[in-house]
């Protein structure tokens, strides 16, 4: 079998981003692993400088098929700052934002032409983002819209609990006002193709509801009743297990003791809370619905303790070893 690469992009390099990617690279089983990071290659270099993670060789290369993986080394595709100098570690910064964007951008080009299978991003900073002129709300439309990707949906991942969802970065007035049958039977679908993909032969899967006890017929909130309802009715005619309306406050817990594969979040923090709750060190952040896989940490850019050596890395090194898994 051919080597499957993956591209790690530093995300915010004024977060904990750089910090994070070198230690993963040192643990033992991602020490040598066909990875290689895109981003500022100054940046690691300073990081390292400062001794705020272990010390390896960074070889630079000009395209993936020029690394020679081996351990102690990791190979870079460099990336650079506009002024790398003037970098200020925990500041938002216009120049680490277009850094952040960039290295999503390269990499998700080396993916479409076939030369790494996936990619694990590093966090990145939403404002900073923001002030270069990339507005974006986050990686996941960011990526869906480099790949001209239509349905797609953020998946939050660890071993016992796995949430999909149906809204993420938007108001919660909003979801309220665009929540539609349509797009419930979409990400009912990516999370079946999702679970199949990654070894699930007949996944079971539970959709939360809307509002408390799932609106208690209609007693709370009648999304469920003229909304949730009829997309899972729809996905179950096709031959899917789906389960619901269900109760928001047990179905997570049902899940985590593995009555279900995996819940359908109706918005951010629904999925969030419980996912970062039980899983806030190993989560992974994925993409569904994307021409490549796509992992992430389940975490931010850490703001407060960037470049002091202290960000832990469990988060990043899983994300790295579940996109070499599914690759």
């Amino acid at each position: 079998m051919a080597i499957k690469t993956v591209a790690i992009t530093m995300g915010d390099p004024a977060g904990i981003g750089p910090e994070i990617i070198v230690k993963s690279l040192c643990e033992d089983e991602l020490n040598g692993a066909p990875v290689v990071v895109v981003g500022c290659l100054s940046t690691l270099r300073r990081l390292l400088e400062k001794g705020l993670a272990p010390q390896v060789e960074l070889r630079a290369i000009r395209q993936v098929a020029d690394a020679r993986f081996a351990p102690g080394v990791i190979h870079v595709i460099d990336e650079p700052l506009a002024d790398p100098q003037a970098l200020e570690p925990g500041k938002v910064q216009a120049q680490a934002g277009d850094l952040a964007y960039r290295c999503v951008k390269r990499a998700t080009e080396l993916a479409m032409k076939g030369e790494v299978h996936a990619i694990a991003t590093a966090p990145l900073n939403k404002e900073a983002l923001h002030l270069a002129g990339h507005n974006f709300p986050g990686h996941t439309e960011l990526l869906a819209t480099l790949t001209e990707s239509r349905d797609y949906a953020m998946v939050l991942y660890t071993d016992k609990l796995k949430v999909i969802h149906v809204s993420t970065h938007i108001a919660l007035r909003k979801f309220l006002d665009t929540l539609n049958q349509t797009r419930i039977e979409t990400v009912i679908g990516l999370a079946d193709n999702f679970l199949k993909r990654v070894g699930f032969a007949a996944p079971r899967i539970a959709v939360a509801g809307v509002n408390p006890h799932a609106g208690e017929n209609g007693l709370f909130g009648d999304e469920e009743q003229h909304i949730v309802a009829p997309a899972i009715a729809t996905m179950r005619e096709q031959g899917i297990r789906v389960t619901g309306p269900c109760p928001p406050d047990t179905v997570f817990l049902q899940a985590h003791e593995g009555m279900y594969d995996m819940v359908v979040a109706m918005y951010h923090d629904q999925g969030h809370i419980p996912l970062k709750l039980l899983g806030f060190y190993d989560g992974v952040n994925i993409t569904a619905g994307l021409p490549f896989i796509r992992t992430s940490a389940d975490h931010g850019t850490a703001f407060d303790i960037a470049w002091t050596g202290k960000a832990k890395s469990e988060s990043m090194a899983v994300s790295i070893k579940l996109a070499m898994q599914l690759a």
